[in-house]
């Protein structure tokens, strides 16, 4: 069986990309699908309202507080009645635009239930990454939100934890601290203000919201810039929805049940406004994962995973990279997975081809045929979807092609086709920024969204888009080749698996392209033969890492590519990427400006003919 056989149809689980391209007399290209955007809810409120009517004893929302602990559910109706409770307590305390809720706490349902209880009340919620306040050393980035946003109320699940931030932030608001811990004496119980008797005002309120209304703010990750307050309309997150529905089909078929288990923060787009409206517009349930895609908590996951399998399977690459030696190892897990998941979706970054090809191996010999995998592409600013990738594609990387109602435009940038994005999905603009909101938009209202595109086939639009790196990244060597970023780190990181985490290419006015690479810790040691107490610079300057490394950098360059598209020499970083710094987002991305800058002593070793430290090509 070829693989292509294997791969199966998509017609039951997804509509047929319908898209057009309008080339202008500009060179533009304006891409959108021939599908109209059907009529999307008022606001998110009213699925809450649908589902609590409609099926109010369903799972709406679990967690568990370990991999042993039975689940604690909530289902449609009781969370609306504890969103109408909390919404009253919202609107005795003056909660606005102006007096958000805050969240610094990470994914659970007591977070979930206050910021649905905000948005219910009008009132905008904003959820912080707790990277912010629990990995911070000197919580500069959160004070610049507290100040930005001057919070009504902050959550956090306890006090103990977040102490330090707390203090860091008191002189910077009048919030009134609540946490999720009944015991917690100097903050007031979350399950108070679940008690609050609900009064005529939250139906008024309710009433009141529009499409226009302010959901909530989301802070950009900062991958290339300082985080900005994203205003999310409610309109933005409906819209979203409503397309996805046009491309998922399935997700309208009443014998689909949708289960999702995850992890991925509501403090970032994907997390929050993809996955958790994804489970809320269609009445599904979403069981939380406490565990993630990082050494000590992925066995979490796992657990979770052999617990509740679910309709749909997120994760970013890294998260795919450990699923994988799991299921190699544990039949069981691996029959139910590819017996029971109806498709994976990576996010975050693109999929290394290498985990693609292996994840549709293991399938195709456990179950005779190829888990589909599928992928979109966004950001913040368009709440995020913008493409969807809803067929199955022949290779990791295709983005998809614009969902309904919305519209790209690719304008030549260099050798590159920059895109630009324009929808009711897309932000009216960053919160009390009217500079930066002016600058992020085109003379049409396309939003600036700073990334590259290229077709998979120019005669068909509709076989869809691959990535092609940030506009911002990309850089010219001394030859006038330029170097796509984005592109050559994930060859990077397939060429040197399972030794390289992440990789941040280097070489801008050089001759040569250049890595600096985090290492894979615990893959490294077991490539070394040594134990779980080896040292980090024991392990990076093991022979038998530095020769693998070397031998990866050579596979890269067989590949055929030319002096753009490979690396010349590596440099193993004993550091891991620090958030103070503006290195990584707690989805882990890597913010590849950030780490040159702070790094230009990685930097200059690297470059430096007389180090024995960097790794040459072998």
């Amino acid at each position: 069986m070829t693989m292509a056989a294997a791969r199966g149809d998509a017609s039951s689980l997804f509509a047929t990309p319908k898209t057009v391209a309008e080339h202008r007399a500009d060179g533009s290209i304006v891409l959108r699908s021939s599908e109209p955007l059907r009529g999307s809810a008022r606001c998110i409120g009213d699925w809450l309202e649908h589902w609590a009517r409609q099926s109010p004893d369903k799972i709406f929302l679990a967690e568990r507080a370990g991999a042993e602990a039975a689940w604690t559910t909530v289902t449609y109706a009781q969370a609306l009645q504890q969103v109408r409770s909390a919404a009253a307590w919202i609107l005795a305390q003056g909660l606005s635009a102006q007096r958000p809720l805050v969240i610094l706490s990470d994914n659970g349902v007591d977070h979930a239930l206050f910021a649905l209880a905000a948005q219910h009340a009008g009132v905008p919620s904003a959820a912080i990454s707790p990277a912010y306040s629990l990995m911070s050393r000197d919580f500069d980035k959160l004070k610049s939100m507290i100040a930005l946003l001057e919070p009504g109320a902050i959550y956090v699940t306890a006090t103990k934890p977040f102490a330090a931030a707390l203090a860091a932030i008191k002189s910077l608001h009048n919030a009134v601290i609540v946490s999720g811990n009944a015991t917690d004496e100097n903050a007031l119980a979350f399950s108070a203000i679940t008690a609050t008797p609900e009064s005529p005002d939250v139906a008024k309120a309710f009433a009141a919201v529009t499409s226009d209304t302010i959901a909530k703010f989301l802070f950009t990750s900062g991958s290339t810039g300082t985080p900005k307050a994203v205003i999310n309309t409610q309109r933005m997150l409906t819209s979203s929805q409503q397309a996805k529905a046009q491309t998922w089909t399935f997700l309208e078929q009443a014998s689909d049940d949708l289960v999702i288990l995850d992890w991925l923060p509501w403090s970032h787009t994907f997390g929050a406004n993809h996955n958790f409206n994804l489970v809320l517009r269609n009445g599904g349930s979403l069981y939380v994962d406490g565990g993630k895609p990082a050494p000590g908590l992925f066995a979490t996951s796992l657990a979770n995973l052999k617990s509740v399998m679910p309709t749909v399977y997120f994760n970013v690459p890294r998260g795919f990279d450990m699923l994988i030696a799991a299921l190699r190892s544990d039949e069981e897990l691996r029959r139910r997975f590819f017996g029971e998941v109806k498709f994976a979706f990576y996010a975050g970054a693109a999929l290394p081809q290498n985990l693609w090809d292996a994840l549709e191996e293991l399938s195709v010999k456990t179950v005779g045929r190829a888990l589909p995998m599928v992928s979109a592409w966004g950001s913040t600013e368009t709440s995020p979807l913008a493409t969807d990738c809803h067929f199955l594609a022949e290779r990791s990387g295709n983005i998809g092609v614009p969902i309904p109602g919305t519209e790209l435009k690719l304008v030549t940038s260099g050798d590159k086709l920059e895109v630009r994005v324009r929808g009711p999905n897309v932000t009216p603009g960053y919160w009390k920024a009217p500079e930066l909101t002016k600058q992020a938009f085109d003379e049409e209202g396309f939003y600036l969204i700073g990334d590259a595109v290229k077709f998979a086939d120019e005669k068909r639009p509709e076989r869809g888009l691959f990535f092609d790196g940030r506009v911002a990244e990309d850089f010219k060597l001394n030859s006038g080749t330029w170097v796509s970023v984005g592109t050559l780190r994930v060859a990077g990181i397939a060429a040197l698996a399972p030794l390289a985490q992440d990789i941040v290419v280097s070489g801008h006015g050089g001759d040569e392209v250049r890595f600096l690479v985090f290492p894979n810790i615990p893959a490294c040691r077991a490539h070394a033969g040594l134990g779980e107490s080896a040292g980090v610079g024991e392990v990076i300057g093991h022979d038998k890492v530095r020769s693998a490394i070397a031998e990866g950098l050579a596979k890269l360059k067989a590949q055929g590519s030319n002096s753009s598209g490979h690396a010349t020499r590596a440099l193993l970083l004993a550091e891991p990427p620090s958030v103070d710094g503006g290195e990584i987002t707690d989805k882990g991305y890597i913010n590849q400006r950030a780490v040159l800058t702070r790094r230009a002593d990685a930097v200059a070793r690297l470059n430096d003919d007389a180090s024995a430290e960097w790794i040459g090509c072998s």
